[in-house]
């Protein structure tokens, strides 16, 4: 089940593209739709990536660091109110070629208990049965590990994990823990990821931001750039000197 990232993956995608280029793509997302219900969201050809987590885990301030726009992602002040999933265009000059899913937040102790069972339902049926989602970045903090309620939801999609579904831990808050604790909670992770890529995370610090934005690029893009883009975006090569 494992995954290869940017900085591991053979072949010749990886020299394609740049963390410039892949940052000004999450630059393009622009609203979509949004959805109480899963049947409500419209049928899309292109790749889906859903963003997951506890409500506390800063999926909002995740996706617009990410996406560089302040308030593309609503961030609640009173987390696990936010009911909807929201979906987000990507692709330059206005053409779709990839879209984010903001899914609510679960695990917040003021939401009610009908509440967060209807939110699960929904969740599930999504995270099983969505067939343009092709990647989840599920969002943790650090300082409190996967929690139940994550690694139900890692259970959850193991299946089309292993069907090819890829899937991201990001451990948000990194500027909260020193070096040494980076370091300790990214080797857990690993070990508990079933396979998955593991990052850590910082909007504060930007830290993994760049390397996010790639992996998350060439998981949209498998085949890479097309020659032409290539071609814009390599450096003209220096033109001999004159003797």
């Amino acid at each position: 089940m494992t995954h290869a990232s940017p900085d591991t993956a053979a072949g010749k995608t990886q020299s394609l593209i740049d963390s410039k280029l892949a940052m000004g793509w999450m630059h393009t997302a622009r609203f979509f739709t949004t959805a109480a219900q899963l049947h409500q969201l419209p049928t899309v050809e292109v790749p889906e990536i859903a963003f997951v987590g506890r409500s506390n885990a800063g999926k909002s301030t995740c996706i617009n660091t990410l996406t560089q726009q302040k308030q593309l992602a609503f961030a609640s002040k009173k987390p696990g109110r936010t009911q909807h999933i929201n979906l987000f265009a990507l692709g330059k000059q206005g053409v779709t070629d990839a879209v984010l899913a903001d899914l609510p937040g679960y695990g917040y102790a003021a939401v009610s208990r009908s509440d967060k069972e209807r939110w699960q339902r929904v969740m599930l049926n999504y995270l099983i049965s969505r067939e343009s989602l092709t990647a989840v970045v599920l969002l943790c903090d650090p300082r409190l590990g996967l929690t139940e309620l994550d690694e139900a939801l890692l259970e959850a999609i193991r299946p089309r994990v292993e069907q090819g579904l890829k899937f991201l831990i990001l451990l948000t808050k990194a500027d909260k823990l020193t070096r040494a604790e980076q370091a300790k909670v990214l080797s857990i992770t690993r070990l508990n990821a079933g396979g998955g890529e593991v990052r850590m995370f910082s909007a504060l610090k930007k830290q993994g931001v760049d390397d996010v934005a790639q992996l998350l690029w060439h998981w949209c893009h498998p085949e890479g750039l097309p020659p032409a883009a290539v071609a814009d975006a390599t450096p003209a090569a220096e033109e001999p000197q004159q003797k």
